[in-house]
């Protein structure tokens, strides 16, 4: 039976791997997610190649121009070298967001922008990710140095993405990139209060987390991203110790200068103190500029020992009755009604990019997220209509990028944001089935956010203009004329509600998001104060009834809603302190050189536009990548072009089931509504059991298939569907032809596979969904040469456990061989725990399996290892196998396969960002392991691999 230290040598022998693999994976993004009717332009510059699709020629251009003249004012912070990257601009998905990543090297921008523009800030969505994101792609062709370099000479981009990852910490590829948005803009998140509201909670709580904890996060208590931290400490850093700080930190970091602990040792080097103070200075400068106004925050009861729950976006049944959105890390997000101290459930909530609602008479509206059936950067945002009364739900709209929707006051009509693929912004007017029945212009071009019915003839919405400058403006349905109700300036605004035609909305001032109200008798701004009695950071999310008002904080337990009785309350007159600038957080390293505030001076240069080609390097080979997924363990030499649609790679694999090699050359081109592949494989030393002896050969396979991928996600389910066909011709040699009297031959088979899988949605602390399905089947038969079948059928069921986080999971499967069979095919049956695994020609399991977790330590060693959770697992499987013709006597074999055990798995951030989960099992045979070793026990190292 296995000893402990070859369990510990495994782990080792695995961890490289494991990494290189998680810093390249980690960055993928959808393969074959554009229609191919969708048609490709280019704007070619030195810095970068702007890729987009045809009608978004001035979004490309813009952006192209950002980079280029950007580019070389902020080099000198982190390092001259130059290597043109690929920016692909994504206009189809409802989705938010952008990245850069190597392996391969490219970036991708999604152009939907979001309605919360306290949180990423107002800017011009493309503008604010070309802002951000090429600071990236500086710093990826800047930290190729030292041992980096080396790795990416052994592995290809996929190796330097290792040595970036273990080198320097993912706050500071964020924090620097914030710094960089901060600092070429008038806004950026650094001078934004909501981006700060984690610390803040974490302060005005007294959390005082180690640095292992808020790098790595827990599944209890709140913490907030790397980006907060990263911009906290860039930013320091900048002050302190002047521009180039961090490009000596980094160079010699990414470099693994001074060996282990590379970055901290350079921060010592270049600040003359050690990274530990470094790090206490930082975050002690800006907890400074929050510490007189957080004050007013109410003390945290001392029973409150872990996050509790995020309440959001209430809104008033009556005075006493409150609705809104519950989320917990232990269950998904709910609508629930709260009334004195009980709060009732109502229903789940669908699948949702935010949790954003609007309530109106016994019914919420809210949008919904639903991808397309086959292009996955084509996604949606439906509206959902819920009765409160029945908690049943049903969609009102198909194929919209719908957001925001509020009901008129009478219930009879919703206004929504619409969203084009083209970036433009409408309100859109339906009735309460979903018909659009007014589209309003809008000539000014403005982008609308959280809109409200202002009586019969006007909608009040927050509204930024296209330098992205925002105002609250008064809409006349009719003509789309707006009339603004205050100057535009950066500061944020949103969250309008309309109460008796008063306007209450939530702006930035200062240091603070506060609640402010223009009042309809007077047409006066007025800013709440306040209440000494707040129940988190920040006024947002406000409601209002007769007599009552609540707005939802920011709290180390999560977002909390303050009520207070109107009477109560202190509102100043605001009209005169109306500044328009935001702060800086003493920061004046964000004004020191000609960089700064760059985008303002931005020229639209007119730029060539040509075609881009779908076909243009489509064998792009970037890595030498691992992979394992027991049996099978295999380096692969890959590549990828830049639209993701042709992956193709070279490869070695080792299956330990069966112990073949295997050499082989795979592709896969994805733009079309089927994914077309074809490969070539030579295979040495297959084998199989045969009359008392193994029977080795080898072959050569030839391969091309069809497969469709659908996705029917949708409401709360989360469900896909694959099938496929391939065609396989293999030339079989037998090392033993002359001793066993078997002719080499060659054949044909189909391998037909289909696939589905469904679950429900799943909580952070859910080791699985609480309900979920994965079936599967696959049947390979020969069609010329040789008589041949193979049926494998797959089932995995999850259902819940005796508590809340358990789950029980039941696994069948079936594995059937033809009776005639010559050749046998490669075996991926999933044979009882802890036995030699054979393939035989009848074989038949069923698996029960308890997971549960029992510690969360949030504990670490060394900025080397953190361990999150511990969770455990009960088992027992049975596998009854057959085989005819098995012994040399030609008699049948048959035998049961019964296993029992536990398992123990660690849920770890190595090195404080790779998430890699592994396990210690133990099982017990309860029959003999008529394939391996001797004794009953068994001890295994456990890499688990995610089905959903």
């Amino acid at each position: 039976m296995n000893k402990y230290p070859v369990v510990n040598k495994t782990l080792k022998k695995l961890l490289l791997p494991a990494l290189l693999l998680m810093a390249t994976i980690t960055r993928a993004q959808q393969f074959g997610g554009n229609p191919p009717s969708l048609k490709w332009k280019q704007v070619n510059t030195l810095p970068a190649r702007i890729i987009f699709p045809a009608g978004m020629d001035s979004a490309g251009i813009r952006v192209a121009n950002i980079v280029q003249q950007m580019n070389g004012l902020i080099k000198p912070t982190i390092g001259v070298k130059q290597r043109q990257v690929n920016i692909v601009l994504q206009n189809q998905t409802t989705i938010a967001n952008g990245y850069v990543g190597l392996a391969p090297f490219r970036s991708e921008f999604f152009l939907t922008p979001e309605q919360n523009s306290f949180d990423i800030g107002s800017l011009p969505w493309a503008q604010q990710l070309a802002i951000h994101e090429f600071r990236h792609v500086q710093q990826y062709n800047n930290f190729n140095v030292g041992l980096s370099r080396a790795l990416r000479i052994l592995f290809g981009e996929g190796g330097q993405a290792l040595g970036n990852d273990l080198s320097v910490p993912n706050w500071f590829f964020e924090g620097d990139a914030v710094f960089n948005e901060t600092h070429v803009s008038e806004q950026g998140r650094g001078r934004l209060p909501y981006f700060f509201n984690g610390y803040r909670a974490l302060w005005a709580a007294d959390r005082n987390y180690s640095y292992m904890k808020l790098r790595n996060g827990s599944y209890v208590d709140y913490t907030p991203d790397h980006y907060p931290l990263g911009y906290m400490l860039v930013a320091y850093g900048r002050q302190q110790y002047g521009d180039d700080f961090w490009k000596n930190v980094t160079h010699n970091a990414a470099a693994f200068k001074g060996g282990f602990y590379p970055f901290q040792r350079a921060v010592k080097k270049y600040a003359g103190t050690d990274f530990n103070t470094f790090r206490n200075e930082g975050l002690d400068h800006f907890r400074e500029q929050f510490s007189g106004t957080d004050a007013n925050v109410k003390a945290i009861p001392k029973t409150a020992k872990h996050f509790e729950a995020d309440r959001e976006y209430p809104e008033y049944i009556n005075d006493s009755t409150l609705i809104y959105m519950k989320s917990t890390y232990d269950h998904i997000p709910a609508f629930v009604i709260k009334t004195g101290d009980h709060e009732r459930q109502i229903s789940t909530r669908s699948s949702s990019l935010d949790n954003y609602f609007n309530y109106n008479n016994g019914r919420v509206v809210y949008a919904a997220y639903r991808p397309d059936l086959r292009w996955s950067y084509r996604n949606y945002s439906e509206l959902m209509l819920l009765d409160v009364s029945t908690g049943k739900e049903h969609s009102i709209t198909r194929k919209t990028k719908y957001f925001s929707p509020a009901f008129s006051a009478d219930g009879s009509k919703i206004v929504v944001v619409q969203v084009n693929p083209s970036g433009a912004s409408q309100l859109h007017i339906l009735n309460a089935e979903g018909r659009v029945i007014k589209m309003l212009p809008n000539p000014l071009k403005l982008f609308y956010t959280y809109p409200q019915f202002y009586g019969d003839d006007k909608l009040v919405a927050a509204v930024r203009n296209p330098e992205g400058k925002m105002t609250l403006a008064l809409i006349d349905i009719e003509t789309g004329s707006a009339k603004y109700s205050m100057p535009f300036s950066f500061r944020p605004i949103g969250f309008t509600k309309v109460k008796n035609q008063d306007i209450y909305f939530a702006q930035t001032q200062d240091v603070n998001d506060r609640l402010f109200v223009l009042k309809h008798t007077d047409n006066r701004f007025y800013e709440l104060l306040p209440t000494g009695n707040d129940a988190g950071i920040g006024h947002y999310q406000p409601a209002i009834s007769n007599h009552k008002l609540a707005w939802v904080g920011f709290t180390a337990f999560g977002y909390q809603i303050t009520e207070a009785d109107k009477k109560d309350l202190k509102w100043i007159d605001a009209r005169e302190e109306y500044p328009h600038s935001l702060p800086d957080m003493k920061i004046p390293a964000l004004a020191r050189d000609s960089s700064a505030n760059m985008l303002a001076g931005v020229v639209d240069n007119p730029l060539p536009v040509t075609p881009y080609s779908k076909t243009h390097g489509l064998f792009n080979f970037h890595s030498i990548i691992p992979n394992i997924s027991d049996p099978n363990y295999s380096f692969a030499i890959t590549g990828e072009n830049v639209l993701n649609t042709f992956q193709s790679q070279l490869s070695f694999d080792y299956n330990t089931n069966e112990g073949y090699k295997q050499f082989g050359f795979d592709a896969i081109y994805g733009a079309l509504f089927p994914y077309i592949s074809a490969g070539a494989d030579y295979t040495l030393d297959r084998r199989q059991f045969y009359r008392g002896n193994y029977v080795y050969w080898n072959e050569t396979s030839l391969h091309g298939g069809l497969q469709v991928p659908l996705n029917f996600n949708g409401g709360k389910h989360i469900t896909g569907l694959s099938f496929g066909t391939d065609v396989y011709f293999n030339s079989t040699s037998f090392q033993q032809r002359n001793l066993l009297k078997i002719a080499d031959r060659s054949y044909t088979y189909l391998n037909n596979y289909i696939s589905f899988s469904n679950q429900t949605q799943a909580a952070k602390q859910n080791i699985y969904p609480q309900l979920a399905q994965s079936i599967s089947v696959n049947y390979k038969s020969s069609i010329t040469g040789a008589g041949s079948t193979q049926l494998l059928a797959l089932g995995t069921f999850y259902f819940p456990g005796l508590v809340t986080n358990h789950s029980l999971v039941i696994n069948v499967a079936h594995q059937e061989k033809g009776k005639n069979n010559v050749i046998s095919f490669s075996n991926n049956f999933p044979f009882s725990k802890g036995y030699t695994a054979e393939n035989l020609d009848d074989m038949n399991k069923v698996g029960v399996n308890y997971h549960f977790p029992f510690a969360y330590p949030d504990a670490g060693f060394g900025n080397l290892i953190y361990l999150l959770r511990l969770r455990g697992a009960l088992f027992f499987d049975y596998t009854h196998a057959t085989a005819n013709n098995f012994f040399t006597n030609g008699s049948s074999f048959k035998q049961n396969f019964r296993s029992t055990g536990a398992a123990v798995f660690f849920d770890t951030k190595f090195f404080n960002q790779n998430s890699i989960s592994f396990g210690i099992r133990y099982s017990r045979l309860l029959d003999n392991d008529f394939f391996g070793g001797t004794g009953r026990n068994r001890i295994e190292l456990v890499l688990p691999v995610t089905i959903f």
